[in-house]
């Protein structure tokens, strides 16, 4: 598929860290309540709050109209009133890669450690777990006959990640800033795996399993 990116506002105050906070529905099943939820004005009150200046949205191969729709309504508000650039795209062949990095601290670039919002694949998990960055994992409660409700609980048992559930997302995003903390400490605490807990999860969820 084409790398699609509809960019509301790309001026941001000189002098401001940049912090992104990447959305991730991956790139087979559609979450259109997730993106519905990260696009209403309480999420986008509590980016400001925490200092977000840029918020990037891949949304799958269904959500192109609710992101269009919104930016038509809302093009002039985002940065004036939430000091927010949004930009949005349905599936980039080349993986997410590109995305996760600007939501890595860099002091060359001014920009400050970023967070992932994503649902609860477990590659995409592994990718962000990879960059060391703050995740919250949102499961899709219309998948069927999957593991992602739990593979989101034992991750956040273990401390690996935020555990984010749809209707409540702004608080989530709070609980992630406090996540980021305890992320970088090190040692970090983990939680004692039950028999069938994280790894039994992952392995399941990646097909290991017979």
């Amino acid at each position: 598929m084409t790398y699609r990116e509809e960019e509301v506002h790309s001026l941001q105050p000189k002098g401001r860290p940049k912090k992104l906070c990447f959305v991730t529905v991956g790139a087979t099943a559609s979450f259109n309540p997730m993106i519905r939820e990260i696009l209403h004005e309480d999420f986008m009150a509590a980016l400001q709050t925490h200092n977000y200046t840029h918020l990037v949205i891949q949304y799958g191969q269904h959500g192109g109209r609710l992101f269009d729709e919104f930016v038509k309504d809302n093009e002039t508000k985002l940065l004036n009133k939430y000091g927010l650039t949004l930009t949005g795209f349905d599936f980039n062949i080349d993986g997410l890669k590109g995305e996760m990095c600007a939501a890595k601290e860099d002091s060359k670039t001014n920009t400050a450690e970023g967070l992932v919002i994503s649902h609860a694949g477990s590659g995409t998990i592994l990718e962000a777990l990879r960059f060391g960055l703050p995740l919250m994992v949102v499961p899709n409660p219309d998948l069927m006959g999957n593991h992602q409700a739990e593979l989101a609980k034992e991750l956040a048992s273990a401390n690996y990640v935020v555990h984010g559930q749809l209707g409540n997302l702004a608080s989530g995003l709070r609980e992630a800033e406090d996540f980021r903390a305890r992320l970088h400490s090190w040692p970090p605490k983990h939680a004692d795996a039950e028999p069938k807990g994280l790894a039994w999860v992952m392995e399941d969820e990646l097909g290991f399993l017979d």
